[in-house]
């Protein structure tokens, strides 16, 4: 999605930023991330190639692309780059606008609910990250292609 896409789509989400303050709208956690924040190190049906990258793909559908991922051919990955940067600081202009009239914010958040809950959002992702960083070691180990290693690894045939 683009800069300007990203900015029409996250503009609503922005504006309704005290929604979320007040707990009574919720940042849904995918379930694969909570998979992970259960159990990061899980092995259970993972004992093939296809299935450690088709773990790593759903991953990567909930986290987006890991860090070793290449850039594209055609140069559009540091543009996109560039292009979500820019749409990332209009979005957080309109989310600080819309929440800095709230007063006691932060008490607010913590007596609703919403800041354990944005807590746990982060540990879902930072859970998801782990779990694909092992899934990609153990695909290593497992002399599997990409995407169930890193892809710069090339497998001993």
């Amino acid at each position: 999605m683009g800069g300007a896409e990203q900015v029409g789509a996250g503009f609503a989400a922005a504006a309704t930023a005290p929604l979320e303050d007040f707990n009574l709208r919720r940042q849904m956690i995918p379930t694969v991330l909570l998979q992970a924040e259960a159990n990061p190190y899980d092995l259970r049906n993972l004992n093939q190639c296809t299935t450690i990258g088709a773990e790593v793909a759903r991953l990567d559908e909930a986290l987006g692309p890991d860090t070793d991922e290449p850039p594209r051919q055609d140069g559009s990955y540091l543009s996109e780059r560039a292009a979500d940067a820019a749409a990332k600081a209009a979005l957080n202009a309109i989310r600080d606008t819309t929440t800095d009239f709230i007063p006691g914010r932060n008490w607010i958040r913590r007596l609703s609910g919403a800041e354990q809950h944005s807590k746990h959002v982060q540990s879902a992702i930072q859970s998801g990250r782990m779990r694909r960083a092992f899934l990609k070691g153990m695909g290593m180990q497992r002399n599997c292609a990409p995407p169930a290693a890193p892809s710069w690894f090339r497998p001993h045939p």
